[in-house]
This record gives structure tokens, C-alpha cells and sequence, in this order.
């Protein structure tokens, strides 16, 4: 931020590094708060989520995302090389993994394998962030994805991949016939499948406040330890939905845009996530590390 003086950044992540640039503990805790501490378990093989004699798979056809158009945009691909971007991503999805599958010991975040990608206002970045997070995911050999766009006004995740366009998560919600594996596209990639946002109303917040999106969610994930929800949410400063669904999550990431997002808005933002108790920074848009590294590198060398 250009109002703050320079700022000793101990941490190597861009998590680390976003803490340090901002007081978010203060601003989740508000006045009169106790302290919000997120908590870093170790995996287990258990899982807290409700068992289900037969979990729910997606039976529809497969689709091809546009390989081009993500490598030309900057996304990384769950089978493509390694690269900066691609090692930031591992580090922030193996932290929120260890959220997701932290067991049912006394430490587990609850509700940990539904994620929530936010952030203050429009442009700061968090659709590419969740986008990427869940190609990155999509990479890992003992889990899998549903990348659900919950941004019902303006939906972008299925254009970013390149998929048709098709029913998604408002019309299950707003259609009780309706079933949300109808309404799930699987991708070329094992590991990813995607929910639209499906059709625009003026009543989204009303229909995510609503029992029966804690229905459709505990439907996903019951039966079914190793599957992430990721939600793609409207910036928390510009509509109401994040702040409902941050009652729906067990982990939420804050995306902030380095030398854009004020500490302000970050914090009026925070107080929109306090439903959800383990939330986190992500850093984005640096062009400096602090401690020199230069990731992706190391693998095009024969060292």
C-alpha cells in the first residue's frame, strides 16, 4: 500500500505475506471480539462429514476446457509444467488441504472441505485465484474438485474454462425438482468438475439464506471425504452473497490485490466473514519476494 512505509515481510508465501502487510487479526476480531486464530491440523483418515451408504457422482458428459486460453490467461494446468505461479498455488492449496482433511479430532475445522474464495471489491483478482486453486487441486491423486460459481450476477467461471454454458447452483436452489448432479459438468481432468451459477435472480441472497442450500451442500460433500467444494463468490463489498455463504464454509480465503486493496476495505470485509472462523489472506498481484526465490526454475535446470 503506498500510504504504508516500507515493511519487513518475514514470511515466504504470498498467506504469510498478506499477513504481515495487514492487522486482519484485529479486523475479524471487531471490538469486544475474542482472538479468531486459524488453526493448522495435521491430516487424518477420518472425516467429520455425514457418512452416506452411496455418494452422489456425476454421470454427464465430459468436456474439454480451453487448454489455450488458460495458458495465454495465466492459469496453470493440472498436467502442465511447473512454473511460479504453478508452485504459489501448491503452497496455498496444501495449507487449506490440511484444513479440509483435518479429521474429526479436537482441532478439526468443521465444514474445512468447503471453501470459500472472496474478496473486498471487483478486481482484486479472486476469480483467478479460485479458478487456479482448483486446477491446482485437480491435480492431486487422492481427491477431487467441484468448483461451484456462486458470483449469480456476474458468473464468469464457465467462459474462463471454455465449458457451455448450462443450469447450475441458483436454479437447484430455486428448484426443489431439480437435482444438483444434473447440474454438474465434468471436465477432461478426472480430479474437476464444475457447477454454473445457473440462472440470475434479484433473490440470491434470500435463496442461499434459505434450509435448502444447507441441504444441497451437505448432499456434495456426505458420503464423500475427498471432495473440496470451492466457491467462487461476488466481491464481499459489492453484493450479500459471500457474507451468506461464509455461514456455509469452514474455510474462507480473503483475496487482496497488493497496492490496491486499503486496509479499510479489508476490514469492513472481514466483518462480513465472521460466520466463518478460519479465514485467510492471500496475497495477490506481487511483483517482489522478499526473500529472493525464484520458484519453477529449479525443474528446468539439470542440476
Amino acid at each position: 500500500m503506498t500510504k504504508h512505509s516500507p515493511i519487513e515481510l518475514p514470511g515466504n508465501s504470498l498467506l504469510e505475506r498478506a499477513s504481515s502487510l495487514y492487522d486482519f487479526g484485529s479486523a475479524l476480531r471487531g471490538p469486544g471480539m475474542p482472538l479468531v486464530v486459524p488453526q493448522m491440523v495435521e491430516p487424518a483418515p477420518t472425516s467429520t462429514e455425514p457418512a452416506q451408504a452411496m455418494p452422489i457422482s456425476w454421470s454427464g458428459a465430459l468436456h474439454p476446457v480451453d487448454r489455450d486460453g488458460l495458458t495465454m490467461a495465466g492459469f496453470v494446468l493440472p498436467d502442465g509444467p511447473v512454473s511460479g505461479i504453478s508452485e504459489e498455488f501448491r503452497i496455498v492449496k496444501r495449507q487449506l488441504l490440511i484444513g479440509a482433511r483435518g479429521g474429526n479430532g479436537p482441532d478439526a475445522i468443521k465444514r474445512g472441505n468447503r471453501i470459500l474464495v472472496c474478496s473486498a471489491h471487483p478486481g482484486d483478482g479472486k476469480t483467478f485465484c479460485a479458478v487456479n486453486l482448483a486446477l491446482s487441486m485437480a491435480a492431486e491423486k487422492d481427491i477431487e474438485v467441484l468448483l461451484i460459481d456462486a458470483d449469480f450476477a456476474k458468473p464468469s467461471i464457465v467462459s474462463t474454462l471454455g465449458l457451455p454454458d448450462g443450469p447450475g447452483f441458483m436454479d437447484v436452489l430455486a428448484d426443489p425438482a431439480l437435482s444438483v448432479e444434473s447440474c454438474v459438468m465434468r471436465t477432461e481432468f478426472p480430479s474437476l468438475a464444475v457447477l454454473p451459477a445457473g440462472s440470475r435472480t434479484n433473490n440470491d441472497t434470500e435463496y442461499l439464506a434459505s434450509a435448502r442450500t444447507a441441504q444441497i451442500l451437505d448432499t456434495l460433500t456426505a458420503g464423500n471425504p475427498n471432495r473440496i467444494l470451492l466457491f467462487d463468490s461476488p466481491p464481499l463489498l459489492a453484493a450479500s452473497p459471500a457474507a451468506v455463504l461464509a455461514g456455509q464454509v469452514g474455510q474462507a480465503l480473503m483475496v487482496v490485490r497488493a497496492d490496491k486493496t486499503s486496509e479499510n476495505a479489508l476490514r469492513d470485509a472481514a466483518n462480513l466473514l465472521k460466520a466463518c472462523a478460519h479465514v485467510q489472506l492471500l496475497l495477490n498481484g506481487v511483483k517482489f519476494s522478499a526473500s529472493g526465490r525464484r520458484f519453477g526454475n529449479y525443474y528446468g535446470k539439470g542440476e
